[in-house]
């Protein structure tokens, strides 16, 4: 049997297995690589320190899988509810990501991907394969642009014509040589709908994101204190940042999942009910969910920045309570939350709260209130 039907016996399996988007790409990297390893130097990165010590696999996927010959690359749909920015109007919930909203993707999509791997073993005797669902060194995105699954936006997410962006990448790694799909071409024109949208500004170019500036990256990667300077634009949102997506004129064309693991499940997400929870209350109701990757420690921690922008004097009492939390990083953010809604009243209440108070971060939090709140 010809490689080309072996191949087209995998695609079937692959559509049989759920996924939406299938391609194969060389497993040459070539000027993605060169662009990354610029992204990097200029600091875009942040605190996310895999992303260097990752650098050489990144340009060179034969270090992640060696003999390498082809690269199957794998497209998942997760769009499950239209969204607009409407939900700006309702301060006293927070925002999570679409994709968040149910179920791990990476405990859905790993299983289909071994029983995927399997098939291609089965098809090729004795080859070598390596699966990922965006947890490895690869540049996935060149990648899946080579593969014809769709191009790179100006945000910097994938774009496929007529399908949108609310999808998930994934990847087998073959040391066969497989028939290579037609490269997909950029559609995006002039568009630049997602960086007049972006609250921080974190597109600074077509096609470069600065990832410190970027919400999903305030709000999931970074595991400190959050800037400043960012939490006004942060709004509501707790888990991520859809905006770039929503704007987007391609995902007018998004379809609904039919996935039953990804439709939401729970938008009750009602601040004030979040900053009070405990660790058990965390960990049963994120069970199985994204949101568990950031702890209780993180996502209250975005929960009360999102209290402070909600100019809800209703939230008082519950930051109050909140400024009682184990975690320093949960008391920090409740202190600028009620410097925003209280402004100089604020300063007597924090002094009486945290007069024993012991931690530097809480204290540097004190400080700012103190100095921008002053009234003399």
């Amino acid at each position: 049997m010809k490689k080309s039907e072996r191949l087209k016996i995998i695609e079937e399996k692959a559509y049989a297995l759920g996924f939406d988007g299938f391609g194969v790409a060389s497993p040459e990297i070539g000027e993605a690589g060169a662009n990354f390893s610029e992204w990097l130097s200029l600091g875009y990165a942040g605190e996310m320190a895999y992303m260097a010590r990752g650098e050489e696999k990144r340009r060179d996927t034969n270090l992640v899988l060696e003999g390498v010959k082809s690269i199957i690359c794998l497209r998942t749909n997760y769009f499950t509810a239209e969204k607009g920015m409407d939900f700006l109007d309702l301060p006293e919930k927070g925002d999570i990501s679409l994709y968040a909203l149910n179920k791990d993707y990476h405990d859905i999509i790993t299983p289909r991907l071994k029983e995927l791997e399997k098939n291609i073993q089965e098809e090729f005797a004795d080859c070598k394969t390596k699966i990922y669902v965006d947890t490895g060194p690869l540049l996935e995105k060149p990648l899946a642009q080579r593969a014809g699954l769709g191009w790179i936006g100006k945000h910097t997410n994938l774009l496929s014509q007529g399908i949108g962006s609310w999808y998930f990448l994934s990847e087998i790694l073959v040391d066969v040589e497989l028939p290579e799909s037609e490269v997909a071409e950029n559609h995006c024109g002039t568009c630049r709908s997602c960086i007049d949208i972006c609250p921080t500004d974190a597109i600074v170019a077509p096609y470069v994101l600065d990832s410190k500036k970027c919400i999903s990256y305030l709000t999931i990667e970074l595991k400190g204190v959050i800037p400043i300077e960012f939490r006004k634009a942060i709004g509501n949102r707790i888990y991520g940042c859809d905006d770039c997506q929503i704007v987007c004129p391609w995902n007018s064309y998004a379809v609904k999942t039919d996935e039953p693991a990804f439709k939401e499940i729970d938008s009750n997400f009602l601040l004030t009910k979040l900053i009070l929870m405990d660790d058990e209350e965390f960990r049963k109701r994120f069970k199985g969910s994204p949101i568990k990757r950031i702890k209780r420690r993180g996502l209250l921690r975005n929960v009360a920045v999102a209290l402070g922008n909600s100019k809800n004097l209703q939230a008082v009492p519950f930051l109050i309570k909140a400024l009682e939390d184990k975690e320093p990083l949960i008391r920090a953010h409740t202190v600028w939350a009620l410097g925003e809604l209280l402004f100089s009243e604020s300063i007597p209440l924090l002094n009486e709260k945290l007069a024993s108070e012991a931690e530097p971060m809480v204290l540097q939090e004190l400080e700012c209130v103190r100095k921008r709140h002053f009234v003399g």
